[in-house]
């Protein structure tokens, strides 16, 4: 079996339903739900570099992006590496 690689646009509206303090922390645990449920990984085996978390609170913990474009690849370990996708 080979690497996978897709590139995923990440929808993180639900992160607005949690409290304003805590929105950026909810995008960055939704990131790693969606990667793991979609590439079927356990989440602890999820990966996301650092270029996601600087976009995710780029604004502050109070406004996530209700997007983001995302360059997943899944190794033969099982493993997950994510990254942000060049637009």
């Amino acid at each position: 079996m080979a690497d996978i690689e897709r590139i995923y646009t990440i929808p993180l509206s639900d992160a607005r339903k949690v409290p304003r303090w805590k929105r950026a922390e909810s995008a960055v645990r939704k990131v790693r739900a969606y990667l793991g449920k979609h590439l079927k990984t356990d989440l602890k085996e999820v990966k996301i570099d650092k270029t996601i978390n600087e976009k995710l609170w780029e604004r502050g913990s109070m406004k996530p992006p209700l997007k983001l474009r995302v360059r997943a690849v899944k190794f033969e370990a099982g493993g997950v590496q994510a990254e942000l996708a060049e637009e």
